[in-house]
């Protein structure tokens, strides 16, 4: 518990003042990064590149804790809780700051117990189908729904994930009719897919890509609103006719409400130096995730517009999930 002591030791009942936290003296201790995942795999991935670049460029150590549980739920009750001192940060993403506030209970705000510090990136969701079905694109697919009605399942990485949402909101838009079987976490659902036991999923581009270069799963389209490139010869599902469709998981950096604006500038322009490195982009892009630096004000609009839209949604389709 050493690490946790280091990080956490300053006492929560002081003010700024008290921490010694005059402008320029920021950071003068280690950083705290929550990222509120397991260890392994690409959102810790990303979490970990993030943290050692930005930690050179502000001249000071940023130490990864992964706390994973709940959804998400654990890292942002902690980050919530935490001194606004900039001491400890986390990584939010579109499970923590979009679907989960637009489908459960949660014992936090979103929105108001968070400071929006910048946006890293984000990477497309795909339309995609078991490789033994006779469907080449979404025209294709929609006709198999409507002649095998009730036989044509998609499975998702769990109850009111984006994965499940955006299957949801093609649900919607097409009205095609689909049977919806949750997995805990991305895996196994790929895993079903690739096996024939469900027929279509809209994984994330990153978990999908190895299975698609694999041929065992095909995509169809992709969410954005324009081509990745990575998958230049897929269209986009607006290019498939259905307009303004949009889903993506995205990565950004929050902290606990009523930050320092100081300190928020000097994380943000930190964020902003990393994101122009090539050396960062080569290598998030090789995980599918293309950046999007963005201001702390633009940023937090960004994650309220994300809430808004899945929260509409999901009142359309009744999902209210327990906390």
């Amino acid at each position: 518990m050493k690490r946790r002591e280091l990080i956490l030791g300053a006492p929560l009942t002081l003010g700024l003042s008290g921490l010694g936290l005059a402008q320029g003296a920021y950071p003068s201790k280690p950083i705290r990064f929550i990222v509120p995942v397991a260890a392994g795999g690409g959102s810790d991935m990303i979490g970990r590149a993030v943290c050692e670049r930005l930690g050179r460029v502000l001249g000071q150590a940023m130490v990864v804790d992964n706390l994973s549980g709940g959804g998400g739920v654990i890292a942002s009750q902690t980050t919530a809780r935490a001194t606004p001192d900039g001491y400890t940060l986390m990584q939010g993403y579109v499970a923590t700051h979009g679907t989960a506030p637009a489908t459960r209970k949660l014992p936090y705000d979103a929105v108001k117990d968070f400071t929006a510090i910048g946006m890293v990136g984000s990477t497309p969701n795909v339309l995609c189908v078991n490789s033994a079905l006779p469907i080449q694109d979404v025209k294709s697919f929609l006709d198999y729904t409507r002649k095998n009605p009730g036989k044509v399942s998609y499975g998702s990485a769990g109850a009111g994930s984006l994965t499940h949402m955006t299957a949801e909101l093609f649900k919607l838009q097409t009205g095609a009719f689909m049977v919806h079987i949750p997995y805990r976490g991305i895996a196994p659902a790929i895993t079903d897919l690739m096996s024939g036991q469900t027929q279509a999923m809209f994984p994330g581009l990153a978990a999908a890509l190895p299975h698609l270069r694999g041929g065992r799963i095909r995509a169809l389209a992709v969410t954005g609103s324009q081509r990745h490139p990575l998958l230049k010869d897929i269209p986009t599902l607006e290019e498939a006719g259905l307009k303004g469709f949009d889903a993506q998981q995205w990565y950004g950096i929050v902290g606990p409400a009523n930050m320092p604006p100081a300190i928020v500038k000097q994380l943000n322009d930190g964020l902003a130096k990393v994101l122009a490195q090539p050396d960062f982009k080569d290598k998030l892009s090789a995980e599918a995730v293309e950046l999007m630096p963005m201001t702390p004000e633009t940023f937090a609009n960004y994650m309220k517009t994300d809430i808004a839209r899945w929260s509409a949604l999901a009142k359309e389709r009744g999902i209210l999930l327990d906390a």
